[in-house]
């Protein structure tokens, strides 16, 4: 009888664990193995043995607490004044900036003899308070971490500038959680990702959810130009590593990135990360040491910092009634499709094009239509313009088409988005596949594109040029002439965020006036030419 009794207090413990984990599970969240039928709300399941680890981390410290003690007995000779109760008295919170993303079915384990419930991400608890208490003071910043949860977070930025999505097990995510994302990332937030012990079940789900939610934006490679690498610490291309054996190892970085414009949304490790940001080490895994996760992590907070209100005006959507009217009698600006990221500034040919008509006599309306090379209406535009970040390579198809247009007469414009190396050292390749008996070559400052509509001597460059490019103040615009004039002209320096007119922190580029007199010159030269 009391074997009966016992077995049943059991079981009624147990369900009632399965139902508090149930009740502070994350709606929308599902660990796959564990779903629940509805997919809304996971169900709580014992851990099993392929499972990820579940003690990464200790938990964060304890904050003291200060305490001012009442008075014990009122004034004499009457008690007319209250007692007064201890207090605790503690400063104004910090602004916060990284949300934890509660995730994972919640699980249960066996440690110091006590059956303890847990969920994926609460491996390493102290991973975000860590990083922020370490860099705020690096920095001089004073920003928090705080826990989110898909079930009750706003999915507003301004509230939460980044989240942080970080574990070891798989994981699938509900439509409705899918959408709320995308919206946030599009909003201007950012999503950090982080495959604690470099753990593949994580890889797969994150990266499978990834294709779901941003189906035109790839996750890649982070290129080694990319300021994340270079915000706050100067980061070299061979990061430290540690094997579970504790053998340290150098490798390229393994980071990667979802670009929305020109600003890096999603950023995503397969190399744990969150451990080091911890400080601590373990025998499992592969993760970057202690020293380069949090250099990195500092970089990721400057990165991010520098680029929000990029991302707050990267939302609003802008919307130019001439782009539907009729072509005709119009000069149509061409922006040209390709393989790479072929529009990371969306306002800039409108802003430009704006400008154009604000500033100058000419009558022309001007239009910007999307085309790829290969398609038979881009050889009657009679100018293209290309952008982007990342390397390319035309096809032979690409390569003829540009022949024919601009021995018809066409002129090529291009300039490298944010003054990326990768997309210079693509372009000028490409350059020399379709004119290889031609080279480019610095446009002379006598030359009409210089004067035509603006008289320019000088100009000026973004402080990130400066910086490391030295006192630039001439025009850098290089050409590929036929009979004098230029068929393709193209910048190093990027023109486009000029054109934007927007701050872009890390932008190798010319600032707004000068990059949008420069534009409008080229454009009144291929009109009168």
């Amino acid at each position: 009888m009391k074997s009966s009794q016992s077995t049943e207090r059991l079981r009624s413990r147990r369900q009632f664990l399965e139902n508090v984990g149930q009740m502070t599970a994350v709606a929308g969240v599902t660990a796959v193995g564990g779903a629940s039928a509805t997919g809304l709300i996971p169900s709580a399941v014992f851990a099993n043995e392929d499972s990820g680890p579940v003690d990464c981390g200790p938990p964060p410290k304890a904050v003291n607490s200060t305490r001012t003690g009442g008075e014990g007995f009122a004034p004499l000779p009457l008690p007319v004044t209250p007692l007064r109760r201890s207090e605790q008295k503690r400063p104004p919170a910090p602004p916060s900036l990284i949300g934890k993303l509660a995730l994972g079915d919640a699980r249960f384990i066996v440690k110091d003899g006590k059956q303890t419930m847990y969920r994926d991400w609460m491996t390493d608890p102290a991973d975000v308070k860590t990083l922020l208490d370490w860099t705020n003071q690096k920095l001089g910043i004073n920003y928090r971490g705080i826990e989110s949860d898909v079930a009750s977070f706003s999915y507003d930025p301004r509230e939460l500038p980044a989240l942080l999505v970080a574990g070891h097990n798989k994981f699938e995510l509900s439509d409705t959680v899918r959408e709320s994302l995308k919206r946030y990332v599009l909003d201007g937030g950012t999503i950090i990702a982080d495959a604690c012990c470099g753990w593949k079940d994580f890889t797969d789900s994150f990266r499978h959810e990834m294709s779901l939610i941003f189906p035109q934006q790839p996750l890649r490679k982070m290129l080694p130009d990319n300021p994340v690498f270079a915000s706050y610490y100067k980061l070299n291309q061979q990061f430290t590593y540690k094997r579970g054996d504790g053998s340290e190892y150098s490798a390229e970085p393994t980071l990667e990135s979802i670009e929305i414009g020109c600003r890096d949304a999603v950023i995503f490790s397969t190399a744990d990360m969150t451990c080091g940001w911890d400080g601590h080490d373990h025998d499992r895994g592969t993760r970057m040491t202690v020293d380069q996760a949090r250099q990195i992590g500092a970089n990721i907070v400057t990165y991010m910092l520098g680029t929000f209100q990029l991302g707050r005006f990267l939302s609003t959507s802008k919307i130019y009634h001439e782009d539907k009217a009729p072509s005709r009698d119009d000069f149509v600006f061409a922006q040209i499709v390709h393989e790479g990221d072929w529009d990371p500034d969306p306002d800039a040919v409108h802003n430009l094009m704006k400008f154009v008509k604000e500033n100058s006599t000419m009558e022309v309306k001007f239009k910007r239509q999307n085309v790829q090379m290969k398609d038979p209406a881009a050889l009657t535009y009679p100018l293209w313009y290309m952008t982007g970040h990342r390397e390319f390579t035309f096809t032979n198809e690409d390569i003829a088409k540009l022949q024919q247009f601009v021995k018809a007469g066409g002129i090529f414009l291009a300039d490298a988005c944010c003054g990326r190396q990768s997309f210079d050292t693509a372009f000028r390749q490409e350059i020399r596949r379709a004119f290889p008996n031609q080279v480019l070559q610095p446009i002379p400052f006598d030359h009409p594109i210089y004067s035509n509509q603006f008289n320019i001597d000088t100009v000026e460059y973004s402080p990130r040029t400066y910086e490391d490019f030295g006192p630039l103040d001439r025009p850098e615009l290089e050409a590929v002439m036929f009979d004098g004039k230029p068929g393709v002209i193209y910048s190093r320096f990027d023109l486009g965020n000029g054109w934007e007119q927007f701050p872009h922190a890390y932008s190798y580029g010319l600032k707004d006036r000068s990059a949008l007199e420069i534009g409008a010159n080229i454009l009144v030269y291929a009109v009168t030419h």
